[in-house]
């Protein structure tokens, strides 16, 4: 079996931030030679970045502030670059929640925007991108950027009767957002609860979303693409198994698109899986939490297991551990070859390169 490389291990000495702000929820960006890093501790949001393909990082800064973070289950920040702007999303809110589900959420969550145009020097003040107030409460959302400026969210929307899925599309960097879309409602009177959505824009600039429906009782996953951000198609289920459950896994998958076309990561029960749609998912591990990118040579994944962070690179068929500890792994390819993975630890952020 061909081993991947492992470079030199590199924690960056960044958390916690305080005796109640553990570094939490990290996200990578890749433009180029840049790597950029964003992530929550406490009531802040922070960003660092890195020039050397994620070989050093520079000076850590905090981007905002609020009285209310959600940073728990796939909660946090997302980061992409729009051309030269980086911009990181979040839900935050002022007041807390109420009743035995809150579990630290905002009773008025709203997906808030930040830009750079300066290299993360500086940043603007928050622009809220969802047009109901109060309608992110659940703190879930993704982001992608299309490498042309243009930028799309996606989140679970609390607005009117159960949970749906919302999305929004920036054409200028993030500095403005489009009317909010409904790209999905079930049937059934909602989709499921609290797994986050995945958002990609394929080669052609389509527009790719990914959610865990609630459908007759499975909460399986499916797919809906657009080719404006405007209209969705009709959601596509992935894979050919199904998982009934009266509950909410909390875990939302990952997307990715290397040149053989989408693919898709997500679990059912402890089980990983690898799905193209329209094709069988394909069982690549145990474990939660997984997260996929895709490079010039294929596609990495990264999850937690029982042996701890692991990662599955294009060239081997079996799994490699990076650490017997962590939690909430996030990945990105490099241009140069490699990815370069993030996750949690003991209150800190991990950052590994993967030659």
């Amino acid at each position: 079996m061909h081993s991947i490389g492992i470079a030199l291990l590199i924690t960056l000495g960044i958390g916690p931030m305080g005796p109640d702000a553990p570094a939490r929820e990290p996200q990578l960006a890749v433009k180029g030679s840049t790597v950029a890093l964003a992530f929550g501790a406490g009531h802040a949001i922070y960003f660092t970045q890195s020039a050397d393909s994620g070989k050093t990082f520079g000076k850590l800064l905090k981007v905002a502030e609020s009285a209310i973070i959600p940073l728990t289950r796939h909660r946090g920040p997302r980061i992409a670059f729009a051309g030269t702007t980086i911009v990181i999303t979040a839900v935050v809110g002022k007041t807390a929640a109420d009743g035995p589900h809150a579990h630290g959420l905002p009773s008025d969550g709203d997906l808030t925007a930040w830009r750079s145009t300066d290299g993360g020097r500086t940043w603007s003040a928050g622009i809220v991108v969802n047009d109901a107030a109060g309608a992110a409460t659940e703190g879930l959302h993704a982001l992608a950027d299309d490498d042309k400026g243009n930028l799309f969210a996606a989140w679970l929307d609390k607005r009117g009767h159960g949970t749906k899925l919302f999305g929004s599309r920036s054409n200028d960097g993030g500095q403005t957002w489009s009317p909010n879309v409904l790209i999905y409602a079930s049937p059934d009177g909602t989709i499921c609860e609290c797994c986050h959505p995945s958002v990609a824009f394929d080669r052609d600039g389509k527009i790719l979303v990914m959610w865990r429906n609630w459908l007759g009782g499975s909460r399986d996953m499916y797919l809906a693409t657009s080719s404006d951000g405007n209209r969705f198609s009709s959601p596509q289920k992935l894979g050919d198994g199904t998982w009934k459950l009266n509950a909410c896994p909390m875990d939302g998958g990952g997307i990715a698109v290397p040149a053989g076309g989408v693919v898709t990561a997500w679990r059912r029960d402890h089980a990983l899986f690898l799905a193209r749609p329209g094709q069988a998912e394909v069982q690549i591990g145990e474990g939660t939490d997984i997260a996929i990118a895709a490079g010039a040579l294929g596609t990495y994944a990264i999850w937690s297991g029982p042996a701890g962070v692991q990662v599955l690179t294009p060239e081997d068929k079996k799994p490699t551990t990076l650490g017997v500890k962590g939690t909430f792994p996030a990945i990105a390819a490099l241009p140069s070859g490699g990815a370069i993975a993030a996750w949690e630890n003991d209150g800190s952020i991990v950052i590994q390169p993967l030659n």
